[in-house]
């Protein structure tokens, strides 16, 4: 029986003989290379304080910004299915202050693959538990480390293991999702380094090595598809609350431009309009749309909500 390593080497040897592949990847790092340009976080840190919402997305009118725009189209190019969506990037520049410091955690090269996949990236409502659009993010910061994978679902690592490696390393059984994506990758990266042929390989050409030669089954398809219908389900759950945050993010906006809260109020308020419940939020708005208009009376402040002893 042949060895599951000299069908690779055969696979290999046969792979994209008119250079067609490696002409797309090669096109695809131009524009990865012109992403990190625009956002040279992993040079500067500070650029991630600086960076600006609308760059994530834009509203009035609602339209994608540019840090999506550029990462989904490398992966459009490369034929991986859309990188996001819309209700996750508007949730992206809603809650920016989380999406920085998760930033901060994957352009960290004192961070593990584990660390950065681990990190608390579902604190952006609608990325999910699959931690594939932060593995997407991660590999676009750190491409050039050669030690991850744009390999972005966790089934197929282990499926893309089993196909091309005689012998497995230890059980992830009881690995945390970062723990066992980068188990698998390391696992992936020992094969693909023990032949002359594919070691010589970018890690992105390669994986499109593996998707060529050894095309997931129908399985793992609907595995993929099953993940993705849950995630749009959760994103849909969510809209309505963000959309109502960004209302309330734009009042906010406007009371602090006509100078009648300070930076630090609208941080302040923001903060407790995610504590309260809904018919408080609304009560709060109706009180902050009234000093907008100048029309606010702490008289006709209803007594089970008494400015005068609540700090918004």
């Amino acid at each position: 029986m042949m060895l599951r390593s000299d069908q690779m080497q055969e696979k290999a040897n046969a792979f994209d003989k008119a250079g067609l592949i490696k002409h797309e990847v090669d096109r695809a790092f131009v524009n990865l290379k012109e992403f990190r340009q625009k956002f040279p976080f992993v040079e500067n840190l500070r650029e991630i304080e600086l960076l600006n919402p609308d760059r994530l997305f834009r509203i009035n009118p609602d339209c994608v910004g540019e840090f999506f725009q550029v990462l989904e189209g490398v992966f459009k190019l490369l034929g991986y299915p859309t990188f996001g969506n819309t209700n996750v990037y508007r949730n992206a520049r809603l809650q920016i202050n989380d999406f920085k410091l998760l930033l901060r955690t994957a352009v960290d090269n004192r961070k593990t693959l584990t660390q950065k996949v681990d990190a608390k990236w579902e604190r952006i409502n609608g990325i999910g538990q699959d931690k594939a659009f932060a593995i997407g993010i991660i590999y676009s910061f750190n491409y050039e480390n050669k030690t991850v994978l744009p390999i972005f679902n966790i089934q197929h690592l282990r499926y893309f293991t089993n196909c091309i490696a005689d012998a497995l390393g230890e059980s992830a059984k009881y690995f945390s999702l970062g723990q066992e994506y980068e188990h698998f990758t390391l696992e992936l990266l020992k094969n693909k380094n023990s032949l002359p042929i594919t070691r010589s390989w970018d890690n992105l050409y390669f994986t499109r090595f593996l998707y060529e030669s050894y095309p997931p089954s129908n399985n793992e398809q609907t595995q993929i598809g099953t993940d993705i219908a849950v995630e749009k389900k959760l994103v849909n759950q969510v809209t309505d609350e963000q959309l109502d945050m960004q209302g309330f993010v734009k009042l906010l906006g406007e009371l602090q431009k006509q100078h009648k809260i300070t930076g630090e109020e609208f941080r302040e308020k923001r903060a407790v309009w995610m504590q309260l419940k809904p018919n408080d939020r609304e009560l709060l708005v109706i009180r902050l749309k009234q000093l907008l208009s100048n029309e606010a009376k702490v008289g006709n402040t209803p007594k089970s909500q008494p400015l005068t002893k609540r700090k918004l």
